[in-house]
Formats: structure tokens, sequence, C-alpha cells
């Protein structure tokens, strides 16, 4: 837990991260801080396993226990900028936000401004203190919709817990290629791709993610579903549909090439080739206040480039229904 002086946390090694590095395992554990920040702390003596000071490489075994006990101070160097926030809820300890598609979330090569971290430092730059700016979870560069950042070293340390025992519910509308008949489970281990760097797959040894989805409105090849998370994998709903072979319409990683339905009018073949990202939207977040222990829960429409899409998608399954008669 943290204090409004002091970033604290204790563990005990689970028996999947016996024999492991101690910097490897505690970024396992504490995934909300950097590596080498953690790094940092167990040099310092800030991280201590069963209260000795340890190397990095050093090794931890089973019920061996971490305690963290480090100062607070300036966890990024990004810039604020002043970018225009669409804010949902705010207060001391949260900010809810809804992410329109194209604003990247995380600096990183390729976008070292110009993200959700440097609106962030502009909008509230007490952030600065906090590990990743208060970013907790992430959404793709490409896909809109709420999330989370914490505003205080309370509500960070509580929002990492919740989205670690899976307490923080999260709902995501998406359209996908194919008809389905019904809801279902995907329950299936995801990490990198073997052979390409820049896609995830699901593969053996991946970590495990279950997605939920139903299904909410069916088109002549296409379908709306909701999807909710057990886990929050890099790219997992747009992997997973794509395992189950109905990749999320527009996905340039994992849609394969655009695929017109039988009947396409000349209206529906441009609104699909038009859509190049993945036609996914995070609708709903739900989470224990920090602070309070109240249950929250926020809901953002559709954006209107999902919304003109399956406009055209419904106007084009009433047309091939009045053709049957």
């Amino acid at each position: 837990m943290s204090s409004e002086n002091r970033i604290t946390a204790s563990f005990v090694v689970p028996p999947d991260l016996s024999d492991r590095r101690l910097d490897q395992a505690a970024a396992e554990l504490m995934p909300e801080h950097s590596r080498s920040r953690l790094q940092g702390w167990i040099k310092s003596g800030a991280l201590t396993v069963n209260g000795e000071q340890r190397k990095p490489r050093d090794k931890v075994m089973l019920d061996d226990r971490l305690d963290l006990d480090a100062e607070p101070e300036a966890q990024v160097s990004w810039q604020a900028e002043e970018i225009s926030l669409d804010i949902v809820y705010e207060d001391e300890h949260l900010l809810v936000i809804n992410k329109p598609a194209g604003l990247v979330v995380h600096p990183a090569a390729g976008h070292a401004d110009g993200t959700l971290v440097n609106a962030l430092l502009n909008y509230a730059p007490e952030v600065e203190n906090l590990p990743r700016a208060g970013i907790v979870h992430r959404l793709d560069k490409d896909t809109s919709g709420i999330m989370v950042a914490a505003r205080s070293l309370v509500a960070h340390t509580s929002l990492v817990d919740q989205l670690q025992t899976r307490t923080m519910g999260r709902e995501y509308d998406a359209l996908v290629v194919g008809t389905l008949t019904g809801g279902a489970t995907v329950d299936a281990p995801i990490g990198r791709h073997p052979r390409e760097r820049k896609k995830m797959a699901v593969v053996p040894t991946g970590k495990a993610a279950v997605t939920h989805y139903r299904l909410f409105e069916r088109f002549a090849a296409h379908t709306h579903v909701r999807c909710k998370l057990e886990s929050g994998r890099t790219h997992q709903i747009r992997v997973h549909m794509a395992h189950v072979k109905h990749p999320l319409v527009g996905d340039p990683l994992y849609g394969g090439r655009l695929r017109l339905p039988k009947g396409t009018t000349e209206e529906l073949r441009e609104a699909l080739a038009a859509f190049n990202r993945q036609a996914l939207h995070a609708r709903q977040l739900t989470l224990e206040h920090p602070e309070t222990g109240e249950i929250l829960s926020w809901e953002v429409p559709l954006p209107d480039d999902m919304v003109q899409l399956l406009a055209v998608l419904r106007q084009h399954a009433a047309e091939l229904d009045r053709r049957e008669f």
C-alpha cells in the first residue's frame, strides 16, 4: 500500500516466481513500476528480501518476503503539453477519461510527445510523482473509450490492486467479421508472436487470458459484440477474436485483408474500406473508489465513426432482408 509520503508494499514470493532473479520477480509483482525504478530501489535497500538488502540478480525462493519502503520522487521526465481531454469524472484521487481513437496513451519510441501522459502532466501536474504518471492500464492508440488514471499514491496502489485481483470491471464494444450465433468465452494464453515481434498471439507459453463476449447485434456478415475482460493482456480482445476466426473490423495487425460480404453495396464497400482502425471501444468502467470504497461506474457512447459504420451495416442487412421477400 501507499501513504501520502511513502511508497510501501509487501509480497510473498509465489510458486511461479520461485528461483527467479529478484528484479524479475519484483517486476512481475509490481508491474506498475518500471524495471529500472525497481532495480534502483533494490540497490538502495528500499526493496528488501526477508528484511535484508540483496542484489538485483540474486534469486528469490518460495515464500520469501519482499518489502518496499521508498520515498516518492519525480517518476517521469516527459513534458507537459496542452492537449484537450474529455474528462468524464475527476476528484483528488481519480481522473476518468474518454480517450479518442488516435491518441497514444504513453510516450514511447516514435511517440515522445502528443500523448495522454503529456496531457495529464499539464492538467494534473501532481501525477509527475506517480509511477508512469498515474497510468495503470492502457488502451491501444486506435482504440477509443473510457480509462482511469490515478491522481494520488493511494489511488495508484488501489487501482493496480483492483486490476491484479480482477475486481475492476471493463466492458468493450467490438465489431467483428462474420456472423456469430451467440456469446462464448475465449480462455487462451497470450504472449509475444514467435516471429512477428510487433504482434501478440495465442501461444502455450503465454500468460493466462480470458475474454467473455456476448452477441449484441448481428448483421449480414458482421456482428456487434460486447466483451468483458478477466485479464488485461496486450491486444487481448483483438488477439482472442482473431483466434476464434472473427477478427475485428479494420484491425491492421490481426484483421487480414478486407473481406466484403455477398451483395455488398457501394456504400458498404466504401465504409468498410475507409474504416482503418480496429473497431473497438471501451464503453464501461466499474471500480471501487480508493478512498471511500464506493462502487462507481461510468459509460461513454460509441464514437461517431463506429456509429456511422454500424448504421451502414444495419441498412445493408435491411436491404438484403427486403430482397429475400
